[in-house]
Parts: C-alpha cells; structure tokens; sequence
C-alpha cells in the first residue's frame, strides 16, 4: 500500500506548538540528551559546506534514536547576512524516516524546530547546572534565538528580572514585544550588566571575546549559544579557564563550539572539559557541586534534538490532522 508524505509548513509547526508550550519541547530535549548520555541514539557529527563568496555555510545532521523507531535529518544554514536581504538567517528543513522500512514520513519546517529546541537545551542545561535560587537572567543579544532561551529558561527557574544587551537598540524593543503574550519584561542594559547576573546566555555572531571575565560572578551560569562555526567565540577564555565546562559533544564543540579557539590556541584542553550535558542527565556524571562554580554549557546543538522534537510535531499533527499528505514516492 502507498503511503503518503506528511508534510507541515512553519505556520503549522507555530500551531501544534507555541512558544508558550515550550515546556514540551524541553521536555523532549532533556529525553534526547538522557538517551544521547546513555548512548542510546546514533548520532554522527554534523557536517558542513561552507559558502565563503557569501559568508554563509549549510550543516547537515541526521540522527537515530531506536526508542522512537525513528530517523531524522535536517539540512540547515547560517548566514548572518540575510537580514539585509529580508530573509532569516537560520533557515531549516527536516525529514522523518520510519527506521522499520526506511520510508519519509515527514517533511517539516525546521526553522522554528531549531529555535525552539536550541532554547530548550538552554532550559535543560540551565535546570542542571545553574543554581536553584538563581533569579536574575542576562542575555547578549537581542535576536530570535533569545527569545526561545528566555522563554525556556523562565520554565525552570523563577526568574524576577530579565536583563538584555544589544547594540540595536530596535532589536531589544522587538524582543520586548515578543515577550509580552508570556507576561515577561525585559530591559535594555550594557553587556557588563547583563553579565553581572546569577545566569548568562550569550547569542551573538561575534568571532571575539565580548564577555570579560571580571564581571562573571561567582556562582554564575552560563549558555553560551552564540558561537556554532570555527573561529567564533563569544566569552574571555579565561572563564573557560577557570569555570566548569559543560558540552553538548566533544566532536562539534571542538570543531565549531564556545571551546573550539580557546583549544586551538592551547587555553584549554580536552581533560578541561568536565562533562557532557548528556552525561549530567543521564545521571553519569555530576552537575554543579556548589553555589560558587561558574558552570559554562557549550551549546552547539545536537541533531538528536531536532529528532526528538520534529517527532513530537509529527505525532501530534497527526492526532489533530494537520498537514497536506503528498505522494512523494510512487
């Protein structure tokens, strides 16, 4: 019997999950990162084509997870240059496969998948390894990704004051904004403000340091999001140096993480590293030990994420028939 395509455009993924259930997706997350910690999934490094004429790259990244007799690749892009030209710079697409036939299930849009489960890791990594009576959250950079991790982490701990730093003061008023329908307001500071607080989440393009460690805090988490290509790296190595890493893999991290320049350079080594997040979920290895560490999750994002996630969107489409099925394979 043929079976048909489910295919689902951003619009639809918004429905089936708002940013206002996030607390789903983080959930999902945290499965996936239990299962990646038990080594449970297949999960081989992402790989990249890299678009220099454009200053752009495309990333592919497929995953399996036999607990959910699923597969999943996605094909995404990073080109911090599209907003100029009217266009996202994340941009993503995901196929499902049935692991028992090999047969596409489903084509979703990835672009919104990304944003939320890169913000849910950020609530999972928050939730493990920040401080329980952390209150107070800074952020560098005003775009879409810190939406999602404002949104995630505001699930898992009792935020009373978001602070944001950016130098588009425009971005910051949109971010506002955006955050009305879930009741959180943010205000606009300097990068040493947003820095000073109990949890940091850096989400910025930049390819030199701008968080300097004299203003980190003991007892401060941090996500550092932003860097996701080689050469890119957004905190003073010297945190690195002296905090407690926490990393998604070792392979993408080294190669395109917060830690990558700071390794080439011989800062920091691999025995460095402490411990996955994986690895922390899963119960292997221990968090933070006491309210005076600075944790630093390294956030490069797992494909075993977006598997996770897409699979949730897929079931739930499903139980409330959303989507257009197509023929695809005769």
């Amino acid at each position: 019997m043929r079976k048909k395509i489910l295919i689902l455009n951003q619009n639809q993924v918004k429905k089936i999950i708002p940013l206002e259930e996030i607390r789903k997706v983080i959930g999902k997350v945290e499965r996936a990162f239990d299962s990646y910690g038990r080594q449970k999934v297949q999960m081989p490094a992402k790989n990249y084509l890299y678009f220099k004429k454009y200053h752009g790259d495309l990333r592919v990244m497929p995953s399996f997870a036999p607990e959910l007799d699923m597969a999943g690749t996605k094909i995404v892009n990073v080109h911090p240059e599209n907003p100029k030209k009217g266009l996202a710079t994340v941009m993503a697409a995901i196929i499902l496969n049935d692991a028992k036939t090999g047969r596409p299930v489903a084509l979703l849009d990835g672009t919104y998948i990304t944003g939320m489960r890169t913000g849910a890791a950020g609530g999972v990594a928050t939730k493990y390894l920040s401080r329980k009576n952390a209150e107070t959250l800074g952020v560098a950079g005003a775009g879409v990704q810190a939406l999602f991790q404002i949104a995630a982490i505001c699930q898992v701990r009792k935020i009373k004051r978001i602070f944001v730093s950016d130098i588009n003061q425009k971005k910051i008023n949109w971010l506002a904004n955006q955050l009305k329908p879930l009741k959180l307001k943010v205000q606009g500071v300097s990068l040493k403000e947003a820095a000073e607080q109990d949890i940091l989440v850096t989400v910025t393009p930049s390819e030199k340091p701008i968080i300097r460690k004299e203003w980190i805090k003991p007892g401060t988490h941090i996500n550092a999001i932003g860097a996701d290509a080689q050469g890119k790296e957004e905190l003073d190595p010297m945190i690195l140096k002296k905090g407690k890493i926490f990393i998604d893999d070792w392979a993408q991290a080294s190669h395109s993480g917060e830690i990558n320049v700071p390794l080439k350079r011989g800062i920091i080594r691999e025995k460095d590293i402490f411990a996955s997040l994986g690895q922390v979920v899963s119960g292997k290895s221990v968090g933070r030990k006491n309210n005076r560490e600075v944790t630093v999750f390294d956030s490069t994002g797992l494909a075993i994420q977006d598997l996770f996630t897409a699979e949730l969107v897929y079931r739930m489409a499903l139980k409330k028939k959303i989507g257009k099925r197509v023929d695809l394979i005769n």
